[in-house]
């Protein structure tokens, strides 16, 4: 049986040459594309001064990181109590936040889709708006609206908001622009105007492809929300700095696990309505 399969394959290189003759110039482009990028790995840890020595011996400082963090421990049950209701708060601003960008977004989304507005200026402007917008990170946005309105949750929520609603205008106008356009083109040609096809042509179309998005966002910003609480944005962010700064490391490992345990129950819980979602959504075709 082998020695047919390689006689049928000698047989197709020689009807075929130009098909299975090796191409010289494609190999040598992709090993000198790996060859650049392997130069470009250790010539930017060169250009950053990074020793590798010292790279070792974090590794080893960070095994006694390690051990001085166990076992996790909370302290006091009002400690507790307190983590407990700022992760709640954590959550809250990744809620709200991603609810508000997500509904400021869908109007500019469409703005932003070739298939809905014809003008190129118009999708020209929204885009790019869009794109300075969520070019700045939650982080830094954190830090601006912290100046704004002050500390806490609320400085939190918009900055998720901010940050989230560049990128959601983008993710949402790309979903709309692969959407069939024969749905708004049936809803035309009864009668329907430019409006109509939109509303019950694109629209439910792309409805469960954004509810996806938005779960997904929440999911994610859940964990930028803990991140932006160490600038004082609210949430368990907050206590994690306290604790970092006090170098009460069993504090700052039980703190972790709450956050790690949380993520990933609305990982899971964020993933089954994801599915549960795109499978309504294709069954119903």
């Amino acid at each position: 049986m082998l020695a047919g399969t390689a006689e049928s394959r000698a047989a197709l290189v020689a009807r075929y040459p130009a098909q299975f003759r090796a191409d010289v110039k494609a190999r040598a482009a992709a090993i000198g594309f790996v060859v650049i990028l392997v130069a470009l790995f250790f010539g930017g840890f060169a250009l950053l001064d990074i020793s590798w020595v010292r790279v070792v011996g974090g590794m080893g400082r960070l095994g006694e990181f390690v051990e001085l963090m166990l076992p996790p421990s909370f302290g006091a049950t009002a400690r507790l109590l307190a983590w407990l209701h700022s992760l709640a708060e954590t959550l809250a601003i990744a809620f709200l936040g991603t609810l508000l960008a997500a509904t400021l977004a869908l109007p500019f989304g469409f703005l932003a889709a070739r298939n809905v507005i014809p003008s190129w200026a118009m999708r020209f402007v929204t885009r790019r708006f869009l794109d300075s917008v969520r070019s700045i990170d939650t982080l830094i946005w954190a830090l601006i609206w912290i100046n704004v309105v002050g500390l806490g949750p609320f400085a939190g929520i918009l900055a998720i908001m901010t940050s989230d609603f560049g990128a959601f205008g983008k993710l949402f106008s790309e979903a709309i622009e692969a959407a069939d356009g024969k749905a708004v083109e049936g809803v035309r040609s009864t009668g329907g105007h430019a409006m109509h096809g939109v509303r019950f042509g694109l629209v439910p179309q792309v409805l469960p492809v954004m509810a996806s998005q938005v779960l997904y966002f929440f999911e994610s910003n859940t964990r930028s929300a803990t991140i932006i609480g160490i600038v004082g944005a609210g949430g368990i962010g907050t206590h994690l700095y306290e604790q970092i700064k006090v170098l009460d490391w069993q504090a700052v490992s039980f703190l972790v696990l709450m956050v790690l345990v949380t993520v990933t129950l609305i990982d899971q819980i964020s993933s089954r309505l994801r599915f549960a979602v795109i499978g309504r959504a294709h069954g119903s075709h």
